[in-house]
């Protein structure tokens, strides 16, 4: 009746009947419902984008009168049928793309709008049914979506996009990565292990997911997701030069075990994504601000001593990359690189409250309030800042110091030995498959700068 009298488009009635529907029947047999609605998804694949929106709209109003009783064995048909018509869709808007470039059509650019209205439709109804299920069955939904993203070496599992070339893979990975963060949103494991997996979060750093900043930013607010178990995320919005950390009021636990252990195993792969992610020439202030909430988040939910001089050393690393910058990068990406040490540096030593270090980092900062201001978050992100020229090696007294930080941890019993070894990203085997620059090199060239440099006053 609804495909004969073409009601599909505008679905209004067609909405109330499922509702009507679904509200009448008992919640055990919700799931017969929802996989007619799958299955006449399929049937119509080929319809209008328009109806196959309108399909799926119905789809969602059923979904969340089923959320809240049984929706039985059709978790896993709902979100691959889904996922399915999100790769057919990407498909039909690339290849309405190409023909158009053959022939100049008008209705084209109105189609491939449409393409996006299904899309939207789709991770709409994918996120508002993976959040609304039992901590279980999302983890589970998690793992399937990502199994799903294109990343180098899982071609297998993923919604291959490789006939799509280059653009239909990034349509891909950005919305199933949109999806994903919906299906995180509120998720709260008890340990980072188990809301972050080996299998999970190994093709979520994967650097084929580090392809342009829109990804990249996907990427850090799905594991902010996953990291921030104490809400504390609202609270480090922004980046910014934090004048009393205590006046957030900063909720966290002591570290467990398993996290300590998370941490040892999956420590050096986080870090390496922070890292990477800063030397990226397309960042916008976007970017800093996630950077910076990630390694706050570290730092509250996961930091224990060891975990501490870890994140200094990035910290330091972070910095180098700014002066030495044998990347080539712009200057607004190495003054906002140098920005984003200050603002976790400001952060890290109130929150590990060591009056020698806060001292050390209070001094660096205020000194650069005069000198050099772009050093700065609150004046690097300004629509219209001055940038320096150059960026002068000796000029010590705005940089953040190895040596002195050592000096002020020592005195507070911390084992600040690996200070003193320069932090160096590991090198992955998909760093050699990647078609980006493989950072063999950047290592290499950055540990005979670093071993150049006089270890009295190392920066």
């Amino acid at each position: 009746h609804l495909d004969h009298h073409k009601l599909w488009d505008p679905n209004e009635f067609a909405v109330s009947c499922f509702k009507i529907i679904m509200y009448s029947i008992q919640a055990q047999y919700s799931h017969h419902v929802i996989q007619e609605i799958l299955g006449h998804l399929d049937v119509r694949k080929r319809d209008s984008p328009r109806v196959r929106a309108g399909i799926i709209q119905v789809l969602l109003e059923a979904v969340a009168i089923a959320a809240k009783g049984s929706i039985g064995p059709t978790v896993l048909e709902v979100f691959n049928t889904l996922l399915k018509h999100l790769r057919i869709s990407v498909d039909f808007e690339l290849g309405d793309r190409r023909s158009s470039t053959e022939s100049a059509t008008l209705s084209t650019s109105s189609k491939e709008s449409d393409e996006k209205i299904v899309q939207n439709a789709i991770i709409q109804t994918i996120g508002f049914f993976g959040s609304n299920l039992p901590d279980y069955q999302r983890s589970e939904i998690m793992m399937f979506i990502m199994s799903k993203v294109p990343v180098l070496g899982t071609t297998s599992q993923s919604l291959d996009p490789s006939n799509l070339g280059d653009l239909g893979a990034r349509r891909i990975q950005i919305m199933l990565l949109r999806s994903l963060l919906m299906v995180t949103s509120g998720y709260k494991a008890t340990t980072i292990s188990n809301a972050l997996p080996a299998p999970f979060l190994d093709p979520l750093l994967s650097p084929s997911l580090m392809e342009d900043s829109e990804l990249r930013q996907l990427v850090l607010e799905i594991l902010h997701n996953l990291i921030d178990r104490h809400d504390n995320r609202a609270k480090l919005r922004g980046i910014r030069i934090i004048p009393d950390v205590s006046d957030l009021k900063i909720k966290r636990d002591k570290i467990s075990r398993q996290d300590v252990s998370f941490m040892k195993k999956h420590g050096q792969q986080l870090y390496r994504h922070i890292y990477l992610g800063c030397k990226e020439e397309d960042n916008v202030q976007k970017n800093f601000e996630l950077l910076f909430t990630s390694l706050a988040l570290t730092t509250i939910e996961l930091a224990n001593e060891e975990v501490v001089i870890d994140l200094i050393r990035l910290a330091i690393a972070l910095q180098d990359v700014a002066i030495i910058n044998e990347d080539n990068l712009p200057m607004f990406n190495r003054c906002g690189v140098m920005a984003l040490v200050a603002a976790y540096l400001n952060f890290l030593s109130q929150m590990i409250a060591v009056p020698a270090f806060c001292q050390h980092v209070s001094k660096v900062i205020e000194t650069r309030s005069v000198e050099a201001a772009y050093f700065l978050p609150e004046t690097i992100f300004k629509d219209k800042c001055d940038l320096p020229k150059s960026l002068e090696k000796d000029e010590t007294d705005l940089f953040f110091l190895t040596n002195k930080i050592a000096e002020s941890l020592g005195g507070s019993g911390y084992n600040v030995e690996r200070l003193s070894v320069p932090y160096v990203p590991q090198v992955t085997d998909e760093d050699r498959l990647s078609r980006r620059k493989s950072i063999v090199d950047t290592v290499s060239l950055q540990v005979d700068i670093l071993s150049g440099n006089s270890t009295e006053d190392k920066v």
